[in-house]
């Protein structure tokens, strides 16, 4: 599973590069502390700083001058990339440390967790298309739209549906006759029930596979496998959800109707009953 929009794409084609062996990926170390700055971004003092803690390899020294290469500017590239995702320089420290130093395996592993579970393109409308496909919707509505994360306001009457299925899900609800409000409310629901199975994959992926991989001292040799059962649990993940709730659905039509049925048919017989009891009084 690739995600790679996720990342600088030259961040992702060094450590590619590296991992698998190409010594052009390296590349001749032939930066000084200033250029690698002016390249990276990353000011000299940060750079130090990085290499004092571990995070950054040292440089090559020739003659009383440390030179540095393509790896030492993916490592910064990468130290950037973790730390947008949240990762403090400790976490970040100890991820290097147990792959081995491989900044693609930390790479790799950092897109396969943070990667979206989710396939789809946002949608961008302006406020036209939105009364238009709504019928309008007022500013509460819009909110709890919002909170759910259904969609977005960017501004200038813009709105970002993070979800196009989910929208066409709330249309053809809309088309049946169901309000807005109700269908959020079906969302809310929906919601909170799903973070429920949601937890119950994550439990297992972690108690499974992340603490044992962990409590071996997270070999380097098994990055990839760990990686590679987070990215199968996403689809694994899907499909049991959907295959489970088509047969739970079934069984509740089937369970549905059949009270239906019997209460149509009890009906017919209470009313008689009802009847039969008029009459008697009446002829009393």
């Amino acid at each position: 599973m690739e995600h790679r929009g996720l990342y600088d794409p030259s961040v992702t084609e060094l450590t590619d590069e590296m991992a698998r062996g190409n010594g052009a990926a390296g590349g001749e170390a032939s930066m000084t502390i200033d250029e690698l700055a002016r390249r990276s971004g990353m000011t000299v003092r940060n750079i130090r700083a990085h290499q004092s803690r571990g995070l950054v390899p040292p440089p090559e020294v020739r003659g009383r001058t440390g030179y540095y290469g393509d790896q030492h500017l993916a490592r910064i590239e990468l130290i950037k990339e973790l730390q947008g995702d949240g990762f403090n320089l400790e976490a970040i420290r100890r991820l290097l440390e147990s792959a081995g130093g491989s900044s693609s395996e930390v790479l790799n592993f950092s897109r396969a967790l943070r990667a979206p579970f989710e396939d789809e393109e946002p949608e961008i409308l302006d406020a036209d298309e939105m009364v238009e496909r709504w019928g309008g919707a007022d500013s509460e509505l819009l909110k709890r739209a919002e909170k759910l994360g259904m969609m977005r306001p960017l501004g200038e009457g813009r709105f970002e549906i993070l979800s196009p299925r989910l929208q066409r899900a709330g249309i053809e609800l809309a088309a049946l006759g169901i309000p807005a409000d109700k269908s959020l409310e079906i969302g809310e629901k929906v919601r909170r029930h799903s973070r429920g199975v949601a937890r119950v994959f994550v439990e297992v992926f972690v108690e499974n596979v992340w603490k044992p991989f962990n409590r071996a001292g997270r070999p380097e040799e098994e990055w990839p496998k760990v990686r590679e059962a987070l990215e199968r649990l996403r689809p694994l993940a899907s499909e049991a959800l959907l295959a489970i709730f088509q047969q739970v659905m079934s069984e509740a039509v089937e369970e549905a109707a059949g009270r239906e049925i019997q209460q149509e048919l009890r009906e017919p017989a209470e009313r008689k009953k009802r009847s039969a009891r008029r009459g008697r009084r009446r002829r009393s």
